[in-house]
C-alpha cells in the first residue's frame, strides 16, 4: 500500500499564505459592502457606528485583559496534539468565558458614567454574553492552524462572517436601532460556536483537568496574559480616548477612516498569527543565525508587497470614502492618509514578532505593547489640547512607531536582527509614497493630506 507523502512546511505556508490573503480580502469586501448598506438604512445614525466601536473595544479589552494565550499554547506546545491537553485548554476556556461576563457585568455601570452614556446600560451585559457562548466553541481552530489547514480555517470564518453580516443587515433594516447590532451579535456568536464542533469530526470535546497540560497552559499563558492586557491598552485605547475627548458622531466617522486604513495592517497581523507563527515554531530548533536567514529570505517579499499597497491606499483613501459614504462622514477623507503612513511600522513589527512568539517569550510583546500605550494615553490628550482632532489623529499614527522600535530591541536580543532590511523597506516605501503623491499633484488630484 503506497501512503501519501506529506506536503513540506514551505509548501503548506506559501498555500496558507494565498489562503490567509484571498479570505481576508473577501472578509474585507464583505465588512465593506456590509457598512455601505448599514449607512444608507434609515434609521442607522453615525453615532450607532461609534457607540458600537466603544462598546466592542471594551469587551475586547476584557476578553484580552483575561487571555491566557489558549490558541497560541495549541499551536506552540509540543502536545497540543493530545486529547488531554486539548480538552483541558478548552474546559480552561468556558472558565474564562464566564468570567469575563461577570466582569463585564461589574464595569457596565462605571463605564456608562464614565461616557455619561445610558445606553452602555443594557448594551454591555447583552454583548457580554457573547463570551459565554464563545467559551464553549472547540479549540478546533488553533489546531488546525498547528497542522496549517488553513484552507478549512479560512472558508469557516467567512462562512460565519457571512451569516453574521446577513443577520445584522436583516436586524438593522427591521429594527433601525441598537439592538439591531446587539441581537445580531448573540445569533452570530451561537452559530461560531456550534459550527466549531464540526470543523475537525473525529476530534470531540469534553471536560478535562490534566494537572500537566494545566501547568503548561498556566506557564505560557501567564507572559501571554500580561501581553496581551497591554495589547488592549495600546490598540484600543484609541477609540476609548476619542469616545471620551470626542463626540461619538465624530467616533463613528473616525472608525470608518480606521478600518480602511487598516486593511493592511489586519491582513499582516491574520497572516502573522496564521501563517508566520506556525512556520517559524516549526523551525525553532534551528540555530539562530540560520533561523534568521530564513526569515529575512521570506519576509523580503511581504514587506515590498505591502509597501507598494500601502503607498497605493495613502494616495487613493481619502478618494475612496468620497465616493462610497455621504456628507456626513467628510471628515474621514483627511483623518485616513495620516492613519495609513504610521501603520507602516506596526507591519515591520508584525513580520518579525512572531519569531519571539515562537521562541516562548511573549514579554517582548509585553514591553512593544507598553509602550505603544504610554504613547497613545499621554499623547492623545496632550495632543488634544494643543491642535484638537488633527492632533489626536497624528499621535494615533505615530504610536505604532514605539511598538516597533521595542519589538527590534526583542529581535537584537535574540540574535534575529532584521534592522538592516528594515532600512531598505521603508526607504523604498518613502519613495514610493513620494512618487505616487507627485503622480497625484500632476493628474490634478492635489494632497491628500488636507484638513
Amino acid at each position: 500500500m503506497t501512503t501519501l507523502k506529506k506536503p513540506s512546511l514551505k509548501k503548506l505556508a506559501v498555500n496558507g499564505a494565498i489562503w490567509t490573503i484571498t479570505g481576508y480580502g473577501a472578509s474585507q469586501i464583505l465588512r465593506f459592502g456590509c457598512n455601505i448598506i448599514l449607512t444608507r438604512l434609515p434609521g442607522i445614525q453615525p453615532e450607532f457606528f461609534g457607540l458600537m466601536a466603544v462598546v466592542n473595544r471594551l469587551l475586547i479589552g476584557l476578553e484580552l485583559f483575561s487571555d491566557l494565550g489558549i490558541g497560541q499554547s495549541i499551536i506552540q506546545n509540543k502536545r497540543g496534539e493530545e486529547e488531554a491537553f486539548f480538552n483541558t485548554a478548552w474546559t480552561l476556556q468556558i472558565m474564562r468565558g464566564l468570567v469575563i461576563w461577570i466582569i463585564c457585568l461589574i464595569i457596565t455601570y462605571p463605564a456608562a458614567s464614565f461616557y455619561q452614556e445610558p445606553r452602555l446600560l443594557w448594551l454591555l451585559p447583552i454583548m457580554g454574553l457573547v463570551s459565554i457562548i464563545l467559551g464553549f466553541a472547540s479549540p478546533s481552530q488553533p489546531l488546525l492552524n498547528r497542522r496549517m489547514e488553513l484552507n478549512k480555517v479560512i472558508v469557516f470564518d467567512l462562512t460565519v462572517q457571512i451569516v453574521s453580516l446577513s443577520v445584522l443587515i436583516i436586524f438593522a433594516w427591521q429594527l433601525k436601532s441598537l439592538w439591531a447590532f446587539a441581537l445580531s451579535g448573540i445569533i452570530s456568536a451561537i452559530f461560531r460556536a456550534i459550527a466549531s464542533h464540526f470543523l475537525i469530526p473525529d476530534r470531540k470535546t469534553k471536560f478535562a483537568w490534566d494537572r500537566d497540560a494545566l501547568k503548561e497552559l498556566v506557564s505560557f499563558g501567564k507572559w501571554m496574559f500580561v501581553a496581551t492586557a497591554l495589547m488592549f491598552l495600546a490598540e484600543q485605547a484609541d477609540t476609548l480616548l476619542l469616545g471620551k475627548l470626542l463626540s461619538f458622531e465624530v467616533v463613528g466617522v473616525y472608525t470608518i477612516a480606521a478600518t480602511l486604513a487598516n486593511v493592511p495592517r489586519e491582513a499582516i497581523k491574520s497572516l502573522s498569527f496564521r501563517v508566520i507563527f506556525p512556520t517559524i515554531s516549526n523551525k525553532i530548533d534551528l540555530p539562530r543565525s540560520e533561523l534568521r536567514a530564513k526569515i529575512i529570505r521570506q519576509r523580503w517579499l511581504i514587506v515590498v508587497a505591502t509597501a507598494i499597497c500601502l503607498a497605493v491606499l495613502v494616495n487613493t483613501g481619502d478618494l475612496i470614502i468620497g465616493t462610497l459614504y455621504d456628507q456626513r462622514y467628510e471628515e474621514a477623507r483627511w483623518m485616513m492618509p495620516i492613519l495609513c503612513c504610521g501603520i507602516w511600522f506596526s507591519i515591520l513589527f508584525y513580520t518579525t514578532s512572531p519569531a519571539l512568539l515562537a521562541l516562548g517569550k511573549p514579554f517582548y510583546a509585553a514591553q512593544s505593547n507598553l509602550l505603544r500605550f504610554l504613547t497613545i494615553s499621554l499623547g492623545m490628550p496632550l495632543a488634544f489640547a494643543f491642535k484638537g482632532t488633527v492632533g489626536v489623529i497624528v499621535i494615533i499614527a505615530l504610536s505604532d512607531l514605539p511598538l516597533y522600535v521595542a519589538n527590534l530591541y526583542g529581535m537584537w536580543r535574540e540574535g534575529l536582527s532584521c534592522f538592516i532590511q528594515d532600512v531598505k523597506v521603508t526607504l523604498l516605501f518613502v519613495g514610493l509614497l513620494i512618487l505616487m503623491l507627485t503622480i497625484r499633484g500632476y493628474l490634478g488630484f492635489g494632497s491628500p493630506f488636507v484638513f
